[in-house]
């Protein structure tokens, strides 16, 4: 038995038994493919598939214990594939980021830049999804971190590592009706005109909603986006009140008005969600520190390793941290 089997018998389960698919994914030819699975199962002395003619039509209840086994196997040949290369001081690998627009746009772009010019031959792969969508993707190990912020628990698909607490602002075009200086709008005032917020904020549990049914209000959610430009964007075509983070807002957006919502409206917590079975490589977690430089990245890779419990110090404002992160 090989990890090359292994490797071919997980690709098989995750391509749905397409074997054509299993082997473009791992670079192997279909019919060395197929070698290597027959060889494995006259190996192991029993079959790992269902058979119908040709194609595989389902895997058997033996099989499907193999392929359990064969992907912690795996996990931890790469974990050792990685604990060697961190031991080798060695500079180049690949990265992949999984988060939102907001933080993409707004809080990453310093810390990778820091990430780079320590590890110029490292790639860093950024996916952009939904809160849920970007979890769910860390989940499937499609991702090395997640960052992504709740107003509530911390995430649990994971190692959440506390970053930064952020508040939303309210966003108005200059010449609004709410445009008055010295007066921060009530969450009474904001229900009686159209919002433009994030689309997270039309699902009935979200902090918004939350704010709104607790003051017996209905938010009149008029659009909603995942990308902060477009709220931004369409708060300047006059569609809206817009309800976005406050990273997301600077300078250059003079032509708008900004207060702190309403304090009915929680703040946000920024997380770095990283994986509880896989060991990191170095740049991993020295990106975590560029992201919150409270955390040290001793007691971080202990904590992953399971020699010391999470004792996070508490998240700094965003408006605290982001000066020097943006240095």
């Amino acid at each position: 038995m090989t990890l090359t089997q292994l490797r071919y018998l997980v690709a098989i389960a995750d391509a749905e038994l397409n074997i054509t698919l299993a082997a473009s994914r791992v670079h192997a030819t279909q019919p060395g493919l197929s070698k290597q699975l027959k060889q494995l199962e006259d190996e192991l002395g029993f079959l790992l598939f269902v058979r119908r003619g040709r194609s595989l039509d389902a895997v058997t209840p033996a099989g499907a214990e193999v392929i359990t086994r064969a992907r912690r196997v795996l996990a931890e040949a790469n974990n050792i594939r990685t604990y060697a290369a961190n031991q080798r001081r060695e500079s180049q690998g690949q990265l992949v980021l999984t988060t939102t627009h907001t933080q993409a746009r707004f809080v990453l772009p310093p810390a990778v830049a820091q990430v780079k010019t320590r590890y110029p031959q490292v790639s860093v792969h950024l996916q952009q999804a939904a809160e849920t969508d970007a979890l769910s993707l860390f989940s499937q190990g499609e991702a090395d971190i997640a960052v992504v912020s709740t107003t509530g628990e911390p995430p649990s698909a994971g190692l959440a590592v506390p970053l930064f607490r952020w508040r939303r602002l309210v966003l108005v075009p200059r010449g609004h009706a709410l445009d008055r200086p010295g007066h921060a709008p009530s969450l009474v005032e904001l229900a009686g005109f159209p919002l433009i917020s994030y689309e997270s904020s039309i699902r009935p549990g979200s902090s918004l909603q939350r704010a709104f049914a607790t003051a017996g209000l209905q938010p009149d959610l008029t659009l909603t986006a995942l990308d902060a430009d477009l709220i931004k964007t369409y708060v300047r075509a006059g569609l809206g009140v817009g309800l976005l983070a406050e990273m997301a807002v600077s300078a250059a957006d003079a032509d708008l008005r900004a207060w702190s919502a309403p304090p009915q409206v929680a703040d946000c917590i920024t997380w770095a969600v990283l994986p509880r079975d896989r060991v990191l490589r170095d740049y991993a977690l020295d990106l975590v520190h560029a992201l919150a430089p409270q955390i040290d990245v001793r007691d971080l890779r202990r904590v992953l390793e399971g020699n010391q419990a999470p004792n996070w110090p508490t998240p700094p404002d965003w408006t605290t941290l982001s000066q020097p992160i943006t240095l």
